[in-house]
């Protein structure tokens, strides 16, 4: 009885005269896993991705707002420190994050609705949450 490859089964292993053998590690690479779906995952970790919704203020909030407004626009000629959260809008997905920033206000634009710090960042009125004014050193009493 003889088997399908019983003429080829003593033979040495065949070497190329032409090519050097391939180490070991290097053929390991050609089986190494691949992406093939490219993009997936970046997918799958911006879906996980929490954003917070937008809160309605009521209406203690809004005069809170009203008052500190009042409070920053009589003291502009100093350009006080101030304290925002604001409500920052997401622009890949719905819904956002509240962040809070501070820096000395250069000026609010009535006009278009913004504070504007003087780093150059403008922050819309309508997206406040909080705000409140950093007390210097000079004006805390003992």
């Amino acid at each position: 009885m003889t088997d399908k490859y019983d003429d080829i089964i003593g033979l040495p292993h065949p070497t190329s005269d032409r090519y050097p053998r391939m180490p070991l590690a290097e053929r390991a690479a050609q089986f190494s896993p691949f992406a093939a779906l490219t993009g997936y995952d970046s997918v799958i970790s911006e879906t996980a991705r929490l954003t917070d919704r937008r809160v309605e203020l009521d209406e203690n909030r809004r005069q809170e707002l009203d008052t500190a407004f009042s409070a920053i626009q009589g003291r502009m000629d100093e350009h006080p420190e101030v304290l925002i959260t604001y409500f920052k809008e997401d622009m890949k997905k719905e819904g956002g994050e509240y962040v809070d920033i501070s820096g000395r206000l250069k000026k609010i634009d009535l006009y278009t609705r913004t504070l504007i710090l003087e780093n150059g960042m403008a922050i819309p009125v309508d997206d406040i949450y909080s705000l409140s004014t950093v007390l210097s050193s000079a004006e805390i009493e003992p």
